[in-house]
């Protein structure tokens, strides 16, 4: 990796932003293979990983698995497998992974 992108991701990432991302894998590790299949788990680590990697939000793998994520917790709502708290609370964490603060929204409501 060249010097300048290394110190671009690193002046980028905050504890905040790293904290997001542990609460993503610890929702993955809770819920495990018994609430969630592997594709799902692929498709929330996806979307955590991009957004915490992303520096802003004009990368189209950065929008893509944010969307990707947020067509998966409709799903799970809509299937009854997930309450819409526990989906929104997903939500937020994987949105506090990314650059988001400069908008100044939270993803869901």
């Amino acid at each position: 990796m060249n010097e300048p992108l290394a110190a671009l991701i690193l002046n980028d990432m905050t504890s905040l932003r790293a904290h997001a991302y542990r609460r993503v894998t610890k929702t993955l590790r809770d819920m495990g293979p018994a609430k969630l299949w592997p594709a799902e788990q692929a498709t929330i680590r996806d979307a955590a990983d991009a957004l915490v990697f992303a520096t802003d939000l004009s990368s189209e793998e950065a929008r893509m698995s944010l969307a990707a994520v947020v067509v998966l917790t409709d799903e799970l709502i809509d299937a009854e497998r997930w309450t819409p708290s526990r989906a929104r609370q997903l939500l937020d964490d994987i949105w506090a992974c990314g650059p988001g603060k400069a908008f100044g929204l939270p993803i869901a409501a």
